[in-house]
C-alpha cells in the first residue's frame, strides 16, 4: 500500500505539478468533472495527481504531463468523488475490516466511518483497537469512532466489557479516531447524566465529532434536551418529521439505506417538497449484509436509491461526499475533487443509474468493471479474539420452556417485529398454558424468543414471546450477533431445535445457525468476537444466505430476518427488546414480566 503524505508535507510538490514545474504521477484526461463543492457538472476536465493527491483539476492538464507520467483517457466518462459513508458497522457485514474494504472498493467507497460498539461490548477498549490497527493498514481511508455506549443501556443489560470517560479520552490521542461513536443512551442524556456528558465533553475538547442516536418518536422536550446535548448528527429517523426536526435543531440529518433499513425515501420529501437544504443532510448504511454488500452494493446502492426516489443526481453525491467530509472536519482531504485532496476518484460511465467503471484511491487504480486489483494486506487476529462465547454449560430444551403461575388464559408481553424497521412493536396478546407453561402458536405466528448469557459462563438464559417471523413448522435459530451485548439470541418453534441451535454456535466459537426438526440446515460461522468472520465477504455471502435460506424453509418470508433478529436485544431502540436481565419496555426505561397474570 502507498505510504499516505499528509497535504503539509506534499504541498511543494502540488504547487510544482499545478505551476507545469513538475511531471504529475498521472493524468486523468478529458472527463466530465462532478463538482459537488459548487453543484456543476463540468466538461473537458483533466486531472493531475502527485504523491496521491489532486494537484490540478481544470480544462487542460498538458503543462503538468512528463516523460514518467501515466495517462488515463477518461473520454467524457464523469469524474466523481469517491464515495463515503458516514455511519456504519463494518461488524453487521459478519467480515473483518480488510474483507470489508475488499467488498466495498469496486462500488465506489473510499472512506468510511465505521462505529465498532458490536466488538466493543465483547473486548472492550482492546477490541476497539484492534479495528484501529486493521484501519490504518487500508488502501481507503476507514476512521474509526470511539464507542459511547458500552453497555448500551447500564442497568438494563450486561455486556462483557465496558467503557467509560477515561477510555473515551485515551482512545481520542490515538491517530484515526475521529470522533465518538452514535450516543444511544438517549434518556441519560436529557436526563443530565455525567457518565454520558462526560465522554461527550472530551469529545468535543478533543474537536472532535459527536454521534447521535435519538431512537424515539417523541419530538417534544425529551428530543430538544438531546439536542441540547451536543449530539452533532442522527441516523435512527425513520419519518418525514424526524428529518426536518433533526435538521432545524443543527444536527445532519443522517438518512440510511442499510440491508434492512429503509429510510431514505420516507425523509427524502423534506428536500424536494419541503425545500429544506440538502447540506443538511447525509447518506449512509448503518448495517449492511455481507449477501448485501456482494449482490447489490454499498454506498452506490444508496446514491442510486436516492436518486430513483428524486433527488438530483449530484445533490445525491454530495450527501454522499461532501457533506459527510464537512460533518467531520476531513473536507481537507476527502469529499470533493479539488487541488490537495486525497485522489479519489471515480470514473462513471452512467451518473444515473451510477454505474461505475474505475474506482481510484490516493491516486492508485483499486478497482475496475467491478473486479478488485489492489492487493489488500493480510491482517490476523489473535487467539483471544476467538475465544468468546462462553455459555458455562450445554444447554437443554428445558432451558427454552417458558413456565406460567397458572393454566389458563393469560395476557403476555410480546415483541412485535416490524419488517425492514429497527423499531419493535410492544404487543400485548393472549395466551393460554397448558401443564405449567406457555407453548408455541404457529396458527398465531407466536414463537419464543431467548437470551442466552454468553460473556461470564453464568449459564442464564430468558424466554420471552416473539411475533413477526412465521414459522410453519418445528425450528430453532440462534446467534450470536445480538446487538448490542451481544449474547446469544435463540428464537423458534421447538425447545429442543432450539438447544441444538445453541449448543451448535458455542462449539464453533460463535456466528448463525438454523435448526429445521433436528437438522442444521443453515450456518455461518464468526469466530472472532462471535462476530466477524475470517473468510471473504462472498465467502460469508454465502454462508449467510444457507441461513436466509433455513429462515424461509421455516416459513419465514421477511426481509432478512437475520438482521430483524440480531436487533431484537437491542434495549435502546423502543419499543419490546429482550436482555440477559428480562424483558425490556424501551418507552419506559423498564423491565416488564412476559406473562401478566
Amino acid at each position: 500500500m502507498q505510504t499516505a503524505k499528509n497535504w503539509v508535507h506534499t504541498r511543494q510538490n502540488l504547487i510544482a505539478v499545478a505551476m507545469g514545474r513538475q511531471p504529475a504521477d498521472l493524468v486523468i484526461k478529458a472527463g466530465r468533472w462532478v463538482a459537488v463543492q459548487s453543484g456543476e457538472i463540468l466538461p473537458h476536465t483533466d486531472i493531475a495527481i502527485k504523491d496521491g493527491r489532486i494537484a490540478f483539476i481544470g480544462p487542460d492538464a498538458s503543462h503538468a504531463m512528463g516523460e514518467g507520467t501515466q495517462v488515463v483517457q477518461a473520454r467524457g466518462r464523469f469524474l466523481v468523488p469517491g464515495l463515503l459513508d458516514g455511519h456504519m458497522h463494518v461488524e453487521s457485514g459478519m467480515v473483518t475490516v480488510t474483507e470489508f474494504a475488499r467488498a466495498v472498493i469496486p462500488h465506489g467507497t473510499t472512506g468510511m466511518f465505521v462505529d465498532p460498539h458490536e466488538i466493543a461490548n465483547v473486548f472492550g477498549l482492546k477490541g476497539v483497537k484492534l479495528m484501529v490497527d486493521e484501519a490504518a493498514v487500508q488502501p481507503i481511508h476507514v476512521w474509526v469512532q470511539i464507542p459511547s455506549c458500552v453497555p448500551s443501556a447500564p442497568g438494563l443489560e450486561t455486556p462483557g466489557a465496558a467503557i467509560g470517560p477515561e477510555d473515551v479520552a485515551e482512545a481520542m490521542t490515538w491517530p484515526g479516531i475521529i470522533g465518538l461513536g452514535e450516543m444511544m443512551n438517549f434518556p441519560g442524556v436529557f436526563n443530565g447524566d455525567e457518565t454520558m456528558l462526560a465522554e461527550m465533553a472530551e469529545t468535543a475538547l478533543h474537536g472532535r465529532t459527536i454521534g447521535g442516536h435519538y431512537a424515539s418518536p417523541d419530538l417534544g422536550l425529551p428530543f430538544h434536551g438531546y439536542a441540547a446535548g451536543g449530539a452533532q448528527d442522527d441516523h435512527e429517523g425513520t419519518r418525514l418529521e424526524d428529518a426536518i426536526a433533526r435538521v432545524r435543531q443543527g444536527m445532519k440529518a443522517m438518512l440510511r439505506l442499510g440491508s434492512a433499513w429503509y429510510d431514505v425515501a420516507a425523509q427524502l420529501p423534506a428536500i424536494l417538497e419541503h425545500g429544506l437544504d440538502p447540506r443538511g443532510f447525509i447518506l449512509c448504511t448503518d448495517d449492511s449484509h455481507s449477501g448485501t454488500l456482494v449482490s447489490e452494493g454499498h454506498m452506490d446502492r444508496v446514491v442510486r436509491h436516492a436518486i430513483q426516489h428524486g433527488l438530483p443526481p449530484v445533490t445525491a453525491l454530495q450527501m454522499a461526499t461532501l457533506n459527510t467530509a464537512e460533518h467531520f472536519g476531513v473536507s481537507r482531504d476527502v469529499g470533493l475533487l479539488a487541488p490537495g485532496r486525497w485522489a479519489d476518484i471515480l470514473l462513471v460511465s452512467d451518473l444515473e443509474n451510477l454505474v461505475i467503471d474505475a474506482v481510484y484511491g490516493r491516486g492508485v487504480l483499486l478497482a475496475e468493471d467491478g473486479r478488485l486489483l489492489a492487493d489488500l494486506p493480510v491482517y490476523a487476529y489473535p487467539e483471544w479474539a476467538k475465544q468468546s462465547v462462553n455459555l458455562g454449560r450445554p444447554l437443554a430444551a428445558a432451558d427454552f420452556v417458558l413456565p406460567a403461575p397458572r393454566d389458563g388464559a393469560l395476557t403476555a408481553n410480546v415483541i412485535g417485529v416490524v419488517e425492514n424497521q429497527a423499531p419493535t412493536r410492544h404487543l400485548r396478546l393472549p395466551v393460554n398454558s397448558t401443564n405449567g407453561q406457555i407453548h408455541v402458536d404457529l396458527r398465531n405466528d407466536l414463537a419464543k424468543i431467548a437470551l442466552v448469557e454468553r460473556h461470564r459462563a453464568t449459564g442464564g438464559v430468558q424466554v420471552g414471546l416473539v411475533q413477526g417471523f412465521g414459522f410453519t413448522g418445528p425450528c430453532g435459530l440462534a446467534t450470536t450477533v445480538a446487538h448490542d451485548s451481544h449474547h446469544m439470541i435463540v428464537i423458534g418453534t421447538s425447545e429442543t431445535d432450539m438447544a441444538l441451535a445453541a449448543n451448535a454456535l458455542a462449539q464453533i466459537g460463535g456466528g448463525q445457525v438454523v435448526v429445521q426438526a433436528g437438522k442444521v440446515i443453515g450456518l455461518v460461522e464468526l469466530p472472532i468476537a462471535g462476530l466477524m468472520s475470517t473468510e471473504r465477504a462472498e465467502v460469508v455471502a454465502r454462508k449467510a444466505e444457507a441461513v436466509l435460506a433455513g429462515f424461509r424453509a421455516c416459513g419465514c418470508t421477511l426481509n432478512n430476518p437475520n438482521m430483524q433478529l440480531s436487533l431484537l436485544a437491542l434495549v435502546v431502540i423502543p419499543e419490546l427488546r429482550i436482555s440477559d436481565l428480562g424483558l425490556v419496555d424501551v418507552t419506559k426505561f423498564d423491565f416488564v414480566p412476559v406473562l401478566e397474570d
